[in-house]
């Protein structure tokens, strides 16, 4: 895997980001660079992943903080952002009587990609992730698996600049996610797409992404190079997974006390 340019302008940067639910905080003053290449946004259920994902895309708009994603703000400039970007949501809830084509069509027409080439493109993304001989078939006679590979087809059709996958490999069995997994790397690698998955498991970001973000409570745990990220753990005697069950025990702590301010994490302690 080659890494990441770490010197490339961030595709999306977000600065003390807050976003309530009535009294639910989902994001707590959030401060987080999305770089180049594959990104892993790692957390537990409710930490905060799907709600970031929709103010990158300009579908719920923030409460304070300030957002840019591929160089625009995305409540103000909401549709510039959505036609650079592909979206594969988490749910599952695919038109079951339309064709898969037919779909994925649809959808690349609504970026703006005229007729007659959103035909093609549409079919030649669900060759790309293996449902060519699949393609005229309705989504809901397809497995769930092949329904998450229709909904990565849908996100590359357009060729897009970034690409969200909301936990795509939900629903799968073993053999299903590694396929799925090895599918998100050769995209981002053999088509220079720069990817963010949302995961709450650790070890399908440390197979495929270059870098990883680890949101616990609406703020980030840990950011940054996976590779220095491990590294870190290592100089300081821990393995990996204990290295992160720390650094969330001391937000938990932290968030606990009154009146606490959220600590800054450079990139050097992260």
């Amino acid at each position: 895997m080659e890494p990441a340019d770490s010197q490339a302008a961030p595709v999306a940067r977000a600065h003390g980001v807050v976003k309530h639910y009535g009294a639910t905080v989902a994001l707590d003053g959030l401060d987080v660079e999305l770089g180049r290449g594959v990104t892993g946004l790692l957390g537990s259920n409710g930490a905060g992943k799907t709600t970031l994902i929709s103010l990158l895309l300009g579908l719920r708009r923030r409460d304070a903080g300030s957002l840019t994603v591929l160089g625009h703000d995305p409540q103000t400039a909401g549709i510039e952002v959505r036609e650079r970007i592909g979206y594969g949501p988490e749910h599952h809830n695919l038109p079951p009587e339309v064709q898969a084509q037919d779909l994925v069509r649809h959808l690349t027409e609504l970026h703006g990609i005229p007729p007659r080439s959103a035909i093609q493109r549409a079919s030649d993304a669900l060759w790309q992730v293996g449902l060519g001989e699949e393609r005229l078939r309705p989504v809901g006679t397809m497995s769930t698996g092949q329904r998450q590979r229709v909904k990565l087809a849908s996100a590359i059709a357009h060729d897009p600049a970034l690409v969200l996958l909301d936990e795509p490999t939900d629903g799968l069995d073993p053999v299903q996610r590694d396929d799925m997994l090895s599918l998100i790397r050769r995209i981002g690698s053999e088509f220079g797409i720069d990817i963010v998955i949302s995961s709450h498991h650790l070890e399908e970001v440390e197979r495929i992404c270059d870098a990883v973000v680890i949101v616990e409570g609406g703020e980030v745990v840990r950011a940054g190079l996976l590779a220095d990220l491990q590294r870190a753990a290592g100089e300081a005697g821990e393995s990996w997974s204990e290295h992160l069950q720390a650094a969330i025990e001391v937000l938990v702590e932290l968030r606990q006390r009154p009146h606490h301010a959220p600590p800054a994490l450079p990139l050097a302690e992260r």
